[in-house]
Formats: C-alpha cells, structure tokens, sequence
C-alpha cells in the first residue's frame, strides 16, 4: 500500500487538530461580543478543549486495543469534524464550551494515532522521514494557528475558524477508509475497564491543565480556586501512578518509562517543548507591548519560525539514518538555547529583521530537536506497545507546551515587578541622573514637572517589562541546555523484530 497515501490520511487531521489549540486564542475578543460574554468566560472555550484533550491523549492506545485502531480513528474524525460544525453554530458560550469539550475528545486521538501508524507504515531506516511528516503538523500547527485564525476572523467571521475543519474531515475520513487497516498484531480485545484509572487519569489530567491555564489570571494560589484544583490534581495523579502500577491491564502502561531511552526522551520532549512554547508566547508580547506592533505582524514574526522547521525536519530525517541521532539532537539544543541568548539580548530598539533572524533560528533548532529525539526515544519501544508510548509521548509534550507558557507568563509579572522596583529606587530628587532628565524634559520640550515625571515613569515602566523579557529569554536558553547529559542516557535503534540495537 502506499505509504505516502497513508501519510496523507493521517496528517491532515493532525495538522487541523493541532491548529485548534491555538486558532481561538486569537478570535477571543470577536467570540465574546459576538455571545455577549466577559473575556474571563470566553478563555473557557479553550480551557476545555485543552482539558479534554489531555485527558484522551495517554490512554489513546488502550482506546485502540478496545475498539481497533481504524474504528476509533474513524470515529475520532467524525467527531472531531461533527462538533466543529457544532461549534461554529452555537449561539451561546454555554454551547461552544459544550461542543469544544466533545472537539478536544475527538481530536485527542489523533495525533499518537497517526504517530504510531507512521512509524509502522516506514521502514526502521525511514523513520526519520516519517518523523519528519509528522513534525509538520506538531511543530508548524501552533504558529500557522494565530496567524489564520486571525485572518479568517477579520475577513469572514469567528465561525469559520470551526468551518474550515469541516472539508478537511470529510476527506480525511474517506482517506482513512481507504487505505488504513489495523495491522495483524493488534487484535480488540475484551479488556477489564480499569474505571479507577480512568477516573483519575480524567481528574488530575483535567485539573492540572485548568490550573496551568488559569493559574496567572487568577493570581495563582492567592486564589481558593487555583489552590483546589491544584490538590486535587496532585491527588488524583499521585494515586493514579499506584493504581496503574498494580493493575494488571492498566489503561496507561506506567511500565514503559522502564525503558532508559523512552524516560530521557520524554524528558527532552517536556522540556523542548516547554521553552519552544514559551518563546512563541513572549515574542507576540514583546512586539505588541512594547514595540507597537499589531497582531497580524506579531504573528508574522514567528511565521519564519515555522518555516525553519519545515526546512530542517527532512535535513534532519535523512540525517539520522546515516550519523548518530545524538550529535543532530544536541546541535539541535545548541541552535535552540542559543536562539533564546540572541533574544535575551533583545531591547526597546531591536528591529523586525534582529526577531526574524532569532525566531529562524530557533525553528531550524526544534527541527533538529524533534526528529532525531522522537526516533531514539519511540525506536526502542515494539510495537505492540507503540500506542501506549505516542500516547504518553504526544501528552509530555503538550504538557511541556502548557508549562513553559504557564512559566513565562509568570516570570514576565514577577521580574517585571523586580526590575521595576530596583529602578524605581532611583527615581527621587537626590538622584542626579533623574534630576538631570526632568531638567531637560522640563527645559527643553517645555513639559510640565508633572507631565516630565510621568513620561519619565511610564519609560521606567516599559525598560522594567523589556528586562523582564531578557529575563525570561535567558532562563530558556539555560534549561534548553541543562537538558544535554540526558541524551548520552538514550540507546539507538531497533531491527525490525522490535529488539534494541545498540
């Protein structure tokens, strides 16, 4: 059958599930006039697309040993596409947050699905080129999503960021129909439902990516509501992991991290992930708060970015079956921390070329980052357990996604306070330097002292924020590189009886 018609089948849903994660974000304000709803009630039309979606990602493999591969895909797309429909119909928050829940559930399967499946399709020496497939939507998604979400919301309306996914659907269905079937060794089977461990995979999973996205707005633990779902998080997770341990068909097989090279990896991919995620966050933040920027220009800053990757993902899977995947993968940490040191050097008058050339950077780092990693790590795993170990890996790496910008928003308020303080330190009539600029604002522009104090402070105010930033740059970068002496830990290669090869 031929491979690259399988490929198709399975990345085109892929790529529409993963730009939904982040198409909204930038129609919020449109969706809450639209539905006469505060900004804080709208955000939940993402938080419950992210929940859902968490949840349904690590237990992925035990959902296609339950039902059979084709017939679970089959019905996550018609899911996927029915309640976007649904979505760009509703009329009310309640019933897009409603019909959002039902899309992430849908779509939550589908990207270790189609992971599995395309390393089953290719050959062992080609699984970087079937990575590289794959990377397409899992790295190019979150950054082509902003940018026509936006689009689409100024030309049309917020609707069709839902309608858009409908076509798209329809043809991945028929594809799938066509050309995908469950390979011999993964039967249905009648499996004993480890309610326990749905339950608490479902509590702590969604509990923690509610904190994880609401945390910052809510203050974290000053409030009730974030301290809550912090703990019940933290309980739900920590017995998940007993109870999965000591089930004999666990639904989430904890039992893979004993492998050294599957650990490492999802390790690396946390991590990666969670600065990649962070900087597409700070980059839009720093050119619209204080470079003046819109957001259509915002988002074309990180477009080249995307381009990098796709550049550098199919160097790198030809790369990896003729050198050793670990020397690709740390240059590919060395060119990402070393694009977040070019953009801790940022400041107020770091022009559009200076963004470009660093996001650039970084994208030819993440794609030299995603494939050697994702083939060391899943390479050693058979596969009969493939489904089981995308699952997890597919939720590390969302989660590293949700952490870093959890992190990085955080760390903006925090440092920005910090550097705000230490320079306000200086800002009283003793400092010959502050006298100084309110002499010559004063003298020269004919300013009031009133006035001269203020613009004074609101420039204190924006070098607090762009040292924030510099903060938040340079602490990327440091993890970025922390992460090297685990990948000396990760073995290389299986022959094709699924045994390691070393």
């Amino acid at each position: 059958m031929n491979k690259w018609l399988i490929s198709l089948a399975v990345i085109l849903p892929t790529l529409i599930e993963v730009i939904d994660t982040s198409v909204v974000n930038v129609s919020l304000d449109h969706i809450r006039g639209s539905l006469s709803a505060g900004l804080d009630e709208a955000t939940w039309a993402i938080t419950a697309y992210l929940v859902s979606n968490a949840i349904i990602i690590p237990i992925t493999g035990w959902l296609t040993r339950i039902f059979g591969r084709k017939r679970y895909l089959m019905f996550s797309i018609i899911l996927f596409t029915v309640s976007s429909l649904m979505c760009g119909l509703s009329g009310s928050l309640a019933s897009l947050i409603f019909f959002r829940v039902l899309q992430g559930i849908g779509g939550g399967g589908l990207q270790p699905i189609s992971q599995s499946i395309l390393l089953e399709t290719f050959p062992v020496e080609q699984h970087g080129m079937a990575m590289a497939l794959f990377g397409v939507g899992v790295m190019f998604g979150p950054i082509i999503g902003p940018i026509l979400g936006g689009w689409i919301t100024d030309t049309w309306s917020w609707n069709w960021i839902f309608f858009i996914n409908i076509p798209i659907g329809i043809i991945s269905c028929v594809l799938i129909w066509m050309f995908i079937q469950d390979p011999p060794y993964l039967k249905r089977i009648r499996a004993r439902i480890d309610y326990a461990g749905l339950f608490l995979i479902a509590a702590g999973l969604g509990c923690l990516q509610v904190v994880l996205d609401k945390g910052q707005r809510e203050d974290w633990f000053s409030s009730g509501f974030i301290v809550w779902m912090s703990l019940i998080a933290a309980c739900a997770l920590i017995a998940f992991i007993i109870v999965e341990l000591r089930s004999p068909e666990p639904v989430v097989n904890l039992r893979a991290f004993k492998n050294r090279s599957f650990s490492s990896g999802n390790i690396i991919m946390f991590i990666s992930f969670f600065v990649l995620f962070g900087s597409i966050v700070l980059i839009p933040l720093y050119l619209q708060q204080l470079m003046g920027y819109n957001a259509f220009l915002a988002g074309l800053a990180l477009a080249p970015g995307g381009i990098a990757t796709l550049i550098a993902m199919p160097v790198a899977g030809k790369l990896v079956s003729k050198i050793n995947p670990k020397w690709i993968l740390i240059t590919g940490i060395f060119v990402s921390a070393y694009s977040s040191f070019m953009m801790a050097q940022f400041n107020i008058y770091t022009d559009f070329d200076m963004v470009v050339r660093s996001r650039f950077i970084m994208g030819i780092g993440m794609g030299l980052v995603f494939i050697p990693l994702t083939n060391l790590t899943l390479s050693t795993i058979r596969k009969e357990e493939m489904g089981n170990a995308t699952g997890i890996f597919n939720l590390l790496r969302n989660l590293g996604g949700s952490f870093g910008v959890a992190f990085v928003t955080t760390l903006l308020v925090r440092r920005g306070q910090f550097h705000q303080s230490r320079l306000g330190e200086h800002l009283h009539s003793l400092d010959p330097h502050y006298q100084a600029g309110l002499g010559y604002l004063s003298g020269r522009t004919g300013m009031h002292t009133e006035s001269a104090t203020g613009f004074i402070y609101q420039n204190l105010i924006r070098q607090s924020s762009m040292f924030a930033f510099s903060d938040a740059f340079y602490i990327s970068g440091v993890i970025m590189i922390c992460i090297i002496p685990l990948v000396f830990l990760m073995r290389r290669g299986v022959n094709n009886s699924g045994v390691s090869v070393h």
